[in-house]
């Protein structure tokens, strides 16, 4: 274990993809405990730089050096390899030295049942104590029983444990092969997105245990919480060169804003003096007087380092079309089953989308979240009980299906064209830029586009086409930050109805208004977003999950087709039974009623206050704003003032939603 110095350093490392300078003078030095965060564009070249510290890549100039016997953990991109075992057994895999130690330890056992010469014995004996307590310190003994809690908290059930590897899709098999580094207890952790094909409930676990381990981490990421969680140095990769910010995430979009305004400022000065002196030659070039000066300036000019302007970030302007008007049931879920052979993953299922519902899913890989959106989506036909669709209701759906639907000989404006109607090509072309296809980009066949590119165009298609109801499955896989920030500002922009599948918490957080827990084959729906899931509703799931919200007085609504249809078993009722509940649920929406009513309308509120925040924060951000003092304080003094209104209405969103929820649960057996 490397313990104090150096892990492994750059040193003027240059390296070229052809004619291409991916990376231009680097150094970087990895220490102990020290947790890296590299950011940056798609084909920045962080890939190449987790390379460079494995050995995988040699630089084309400068050197990396790396610590004697310093232990990396890595991620392998051909996963294939790890086959030929169970999951527990490449879990506990954790190096050759434990096997070593192992193999040795049961040749000595071997050997001692048969030794009759005690001092022959005498010293196997002896070898017997040495390798168990290597064996120990190496966590032989409990390794398995750990390997089972690690591979529990990325999601593998028990009886999971003893399938073979080779059965494991990509996904799962990442899985494993991440718990069998978790296991190894590496000096360096190495690891290029490990949160793509993790849900909510596992990245929550890793980012916990990532924090605790006394190791050094380098990490590529496009998720920003789980950087702000992780990381305690952001490295960004911009142009071929690397900068180092301390801290997690948001505190280095702060420093890169300052230093970038340095960098302009700079800029900006050397460029008023270049003109001064080119000025200066001009005037005084025919003067004999000034020859001399005229000379030293023409010098200077020749020697001077030019500064670059900062690199800007690619502009996000979306103006999409609305979407029509739907019904106010968009989706209904009556009493639906839904089976695959003879798993069952849903019994009496009741779920109800209305329009403006912008709904997150959330909850373990296998919890039924992508059957549920099926079910919604009408991909795949309940096996019991009815899927019924509101009126003028006008569907678009992402998942890896619909990025596959991609002509690959068509060029990125041609794929958009099929769904655009009699919309300009211009207008085309601006929504492409909007998506990050800029200039000649939007001629480019689809056979060539990164996975990301691919993402971005199939949103771009489903969004001009105008559903006003989208069901996303994993949008932000494979996206990098700015494209992230596009599907943001787009799915903010979007005026239909949501249901979203995502482990991007900053991204639930922005669209969503209510959170469907899906366990079990329960489903929880709760108002509010990824973070006040976490601090208000979370720790009130018992086993099996909280009462579903009731979907109209007294319970679920009314099927949309049967109206009317007496309930066989509320047929044997007496009248005045059923008089008596029909009196209860009337009282019980006499007192949810109101509170819904006060709800809907904090949150009407929390969103004005919301808005008015983010306008202050987009004037203060401006460069007029910093020029103006007196302009700027007044900014401040506002901004302050409206963070404090916010947290005001946050505070009493809070309280209503908490009383409305412990109201509903008392009247939960009507």
């Amino acid at each position: 274990m490397v313990t104090n110095g150096a892990m492994i350093t750059l040193h003027d490392v240059h390296k070229f993809y052809g004619k291409q300078d991916v990376l231009r003078g680097v150094d970087l030095h990895v220490g102990p405990n020290m947790r890296l965060g590299l950011v940056g564009p798609n084909g920045a070249g962080k890939s190449t730089l987790l390379g460079l510290m494995l050995g995988q890549i040699e630089p084309d100039q400068g050197s990396v050096f790396r610590a004697k016997n310093l232990r990396m953990g890595y991620l392998p991109q051909d996963l294939l390899k790890l086959s030929g075992r169970t999951i527990l057994e490449l879990a506990t895999d954790t190096g050759d030295s434990l096997a070593e130690v192992e193999a040795e330890l049961e040749q000595v056992h071997a050997e001692l049942a048969n030794e009759k010469d005690p001092q022959a014995a005498a010293e196997l004996m002896a070898r017997q104590g040495q390798l168990q307590s290597v064996f120990e310190n190496l966590g032989g003994y409990d390794l398995e029983s750990r390997a089972q809690r690690v591979l529990a908290g990325l999601g593998f059930r028990q009886e999971q444990l003893d399938r073979e590897v080779s059965e494991l899709s990509g996904g799962w098999l990442m899985r494993a092969a991440l718990a069998r580094i978790l296991l190894s207890a590496p000096d360096v952790i190495l690891l290029d997105e490990p949160t793509n094909h993790l849900d909510m409930e596992s990245l929550l676990w890793l980012e916990n245990q990532l924090t605790q381990m006394p190791c050094s981490l380098v990490l590529v990421s496009h998720d920003r919480v789980f950087l702000d969680k992780v990381v305690n140095r952001i490295v960004e990769v911009d142009e071929g060169r690397i900068f180092v910010y301390g801290g997690g995430y948001s505190e280095y979009e702060q420093q890169r804003a300052s230093r970038r305004k340095a960098q302009q400022a700079a800029y900006d000065a050397q460029q008023e003096r270049i003109r001064e002196m080119e000025r200066f030659i001009e005037r005084n070039r025919s003067r004999k007087s000034s020859a001399a000066q005229v000379q030293g300036r023409i010098k200077a000019l020749e020697k001077m380092e030019r500064l670059k302007p900062p690199h800007e970030d690619e502009s996000i302007s979306l103006e999409l079309p609305p979407a029509d008007r739907s019904a106010k049931v968009v989706v209904e879920l009556l009493d639906v089953d839904l089976s695959y052979g003879p798993k069952q993953v849903y019994k009496g299922l009741n779920f109800i989308v209305e329009r403006g519902d912008r709904i997150v899913l959330l909850g373990r890989n296998g919890a039924g979240k992508s059957s549920l959106l099926r079910l919604l989506t009408g991909a795949v036909e309940p096996t019991g009980g009815r899927r019924l669709v509101g009126g003028r209701v006008k569907m678009g759906v992402f998942n890896q299906h619909a990025m596959e639907d991609l002509d690959p000989e068509r060029d990125a404006l041609t794929e958009l064209s099929t769904v655009a109607g009699m919309m300009p090509q211009s207008r085309q072309r601006a929504i492409l830029g909007a998506f990050l296809f800029r200039g000649d980009d939007v001629f480019k066949k689809v056979k060539v586009l990164s996975g990301g590119e691919r993402s971005r165009l199939t949103l771009a298609k489903l969004l001009i086409a105008r559903p006003n109801f989208l069901l996303l499955d994993e949008p932000t896989n494979h996206l990098d930050l700015t494209s992230r920030m596009v599907l943001e500002r787009a799915l903010q922009e979007y005026d239909g109805t949501l249901v979203l599948i995502s482990h991007d918490r900053h991204l639930v957080n922005i669209v969503a208004n209510k959170i469907a827990h899906v366990e079990e084959g329960r489903v929880t729906l709760l108002p509010g977003n990824f973070d006040d899931f976490q601090r208000l509703w979370k720790k009130r799931l018992p086993q099996g999950g909280l009462e579903p919200e009731p979907m109209g007085p007294g319970g679920p609504a009314a099927p949309l087709e049967q109206a009317g249809e007496a309930d066989a078993a509320g047929a044997k009722k007496s009248a005045e039974q059923k008089r008596r509940e029909a009196q209860a649920r009337n009282e019980l929406y006499r007192k949810l009623k109101p509170l819904r009513d006060e709800l809907a309308n904090v949150e009407h509120k929390l969103a004005q206050a919301t808005a008015a925040v983010d306008e202050l924060v987009a004037e203060m951000v401006a460069p007029q704003a910093y020029a103006d003092a007196d302009r700027w304080r007044e900014l401040s003094t506002r901004h302050h003032e409206a963070v404090q209104r916010l947290e005001k209405v946050s505070q009493r969103w809070e309280r209503v939603a908490l009383e409305l929820e412990e109201l509903e649960a008392r009247h939960k057996e009507l």
